[in-house]
């Protein structure tokens, strides 16, 4: 369709194009700024928990500071005390240690709950909300992006924060809490010790922020990778793609260009799980050596006269720096997650924060129903967002009034702007200039979604979902009723067929409808239409990819949904809108004649040279379809 259309055939391969398409989308977003404060934002609603989160932070943090104290008072007070081994203090420091640890572990699974409840449903938010703000992009943006890299970024990315998520707020409040505890308890028992156990600290926290670094770039390369797998994955395993795959025996092709993809993800895969390893084993190396180091320097300090450092000291000192590991791993793979996850985030608040190229304006007001089915365009203009500056416009002053209850037919050659019309009618597409009006507005001071409950559009490719007839049928009417069923399909000339399956309208047409023939599949789309009830009804070469037979019986269910509405229809072969009130011939984005099917044929003109052309293919293929097939 060239620029008459918005994108080309349904599964185009074209790899690189769709990239650099979809590069120049992401480029043409906002900067993103305040990263760190929009990924807090998205807790917002869930401050009351989080507040919760916190306090059982705090609360199992203190409580983990009197162990070590409580094993410290052990040795020295109870088991090897001047005077001999204290059963009764024993016992009491004993059941207190037990009692610390039941407490600490309830309180445990009460902030594991929380925090698990918190951070999925932020997630689920997020998830929600990437998937609303789709749904208002212009259709401009879905033509120029790969579903698959859409879905990646639904899935993979919001996935790939989800521990961050789920995880982060008590991971981090809890592992400070737990260091500083941990920190004070072990300059209570022995400042000197602690000066000696930390000094390497800095220098851990420096490494660890080039690790970050080197990580976040990893993550990112590795969410793209798995977007191009997605891609990849929707295009080939999709009924469509199946079919075109085994038509040119390209299936070995699509399994290496998978295998490509996926020897790529393996690697960025082992490398994002490996950057940062031999920092983590340093780090390991270095707290788990430290105790040696601890006891080492404490018999210098003994021998050297110092009598502070008791066995007590030494025990409960070794205690509490082996359980600061735990929590300084804990803090530093949080610091790495959140740098990797910056890159995530980065990706999703992108797509967050493109624009709709149509919106509604602030005073936007429903569709006068009295003036329904009137529509005009007026020196309307129109150029695709991808067309070249030095392309001609798809529509190039264009004027034209349709009255209530008319028929009017669009037809010419391809990309002559034919389709761009019933775009426009229904503000699928925003003019570049002049008027588009629909019920006597300006289509730009209505709510799209009150033109879009005023039209029905049958295309040349109906969508079906991968669900039952009757389920296809109601997405028009949620609450439609058998007996509404019914007659939209006597109406779409499709109820006899549906009948004769063995499961009727529970019959589940299977992906995009392929289990239904072709006439069938548009059958249910028209009746899908009639159910919807709208007053205008776009018509899109409805019955250009039917055979003969079955474009009679569709053309049929068309005249009967177009009775008693205003029809705009796109026409392929004109034999379908030999009937209409009027026709326009396009050409170049101009109309360059219009009038009533005889009057066009009498003129001599673009439609008579075209009627023509279509009455000598028809009587060439005519005879062929007759032929025997040779055996």
């Amino acid at each position: 369709m060239g620029h008459g259309g918005p994108g080309g055939g349904r599964g185009a391969r074209i790899s690189s194009a769709d990239y650099e398409a979809q590069r120049k989308i992401n480029a043409s977003a906002p900067r993103i700024e305040g990263l760190t404060q929009r990924i807090l934002a998205l807790f917002k609603p869930y401050r009351a928990a989080i507040a919760v989160m916190i306090a059982l932070v705090f609360v199992t943090a203190a409580l983990s500071v009197w162990p070590p104290i409580i094993t410290q008072r052990i040795f020295d007070d109870a088991l090897f005390p001047a005077g001999g081994v204290k059963m009764p203090l024993l016992v009491q420091l004993l059941l207190l240690m037990v009692g610390l640890l039941v407490v600490s572990s309830l309180l445990g699974i009460w902030q594991t709950w929380l925090t698990g409840r918190t951070g999925n449903r932020v997630m689920g938010d997020l998830r929600v909300k990437l998937f609303d703000h789709l749904q208002e992009m212009e259709l401009a943006f879905f033509t120029k992006t790969k579903t698959g890299v859409i879905q990646s970024r639904l899935a993979n990315d919001v996935g790939g924060v989800a521990s961050v998520l789920t995880n982060t707020v008590s991971s981090v409040v809890g592992n400070t809490v737990t260091v500083i505890a941990s920190l004070v308890t072990m300059l209570i028992l022995s400042w000197e010790l602690t000066v000696i156990a930390l000094i390497l600290t800095p220098v851990l926290v420096l490494v660890q922020r080039r690790v970050g670094q080197i990580r976040a770039r990893v993550a990112a390369e590795t969410q793209d990778s798995l977007s191009q797998m997605t891609a990849i994955t929707q295009e080939s395993l999709s009924v469509s793609g199946i079919l075109l795959s085994k038509s040119f025996n390209r299936g070995r092709d699509e399994s290496r260009r998978y295998a490509q993809e996926n020897d790529r993800q393996i690697r960025l895969q082992v490398k994002q799980l490996m950057t940062g390893q031999g920092f983590f084993a340093v780090v390991h190396i270095f707290v788990s050596l430290m105790p040696a180091i601890i006891y080492l320097l404490a018999g210098l300090f003994i021998e050297g006269g110092d009598t502070s450092i008791t066995a007590g000291t030494l025990v409960a000192f070794t205690a509490v720096q082996a359980r600061l590991l735990q929590p300084m791993m804990g803090l530093l793979r949080v610091a790495l997650d959140l740098q990797t996850s910056q890159a995530l985030f980065a990706r999703i608040f992108e797509y967050l924060d493109l624009t709709p190229a149509i919106r509604d304006a602030p005073d936007a007001r429903e569709v006068d129903e009295s003036h329904l089915g009137e529509i005009s365009f007026e020196d309307v203009s129109f150029r695709y967002p991808d067309a070249s500056p030095n392309d001609r416009p798809t529509l190039d002053s264009v004027s034209f009034a349709i009255a209530p209850g008319e028929f009017v037919a669009f037809v010419g050659p391809s990309g002559a702007g034919k389709t761009t019309v019933g775009y426009l009618v229904a503000r699928l597409y925003e003019a570049t200039g002049g008027a588009v009006r629909f019920a006597g507005d300006d289509v730009r001071a209505l709510a799209q979604s009150s033109i879009i409950d005023h039209v029905g559009i049958v295309s040349q490719q109906s969508y079906l979902f991968h669900a039952s007839i009757a389920e296809n049928l109601r997405y028009a009417k949620p609450d439609a009723t058998e007996e509404e069923l019914r007659e939209a399909c006597r109406q779409a000339n499709i109820l006899a067929t549906i009948e004769s399956f063995p499961e009727g309208f529970d019959t589940v047409v299977g992906e995009q409808g392929y289990r239904l023939s072709g006439g069938e599949r548009q059958r249910i789309a028209i009746a899908r239409v009639i159910l919807k009830d709208a007053p205008v009804l776009i018509l899109d070469e409805a019955t250009s990819a039917l055979d003969t037979v079955s474009e009679r019986v569709v053309q049929e269910a068309l005249d009967e949904a177009s009775k008693n509405r205003t029809v705009v229809s796109i026409a392929h072969r004109l034999s379908t809108i030999a009937h209409a009130d009027r026709i326009y011939a396009l050409e170049a984005g101009r109309i360059v004649e219009s009038g009533s099917h005889r009057e066009l044929v009498a003129a001599g003109g673009l439609y008579a040279t075209l009627y023509a052309e279509q009455q000598v293919t028809d009587e060439d293929e005519a005879p062929a379809a007759l032929e025997p097939v040779a055996s």
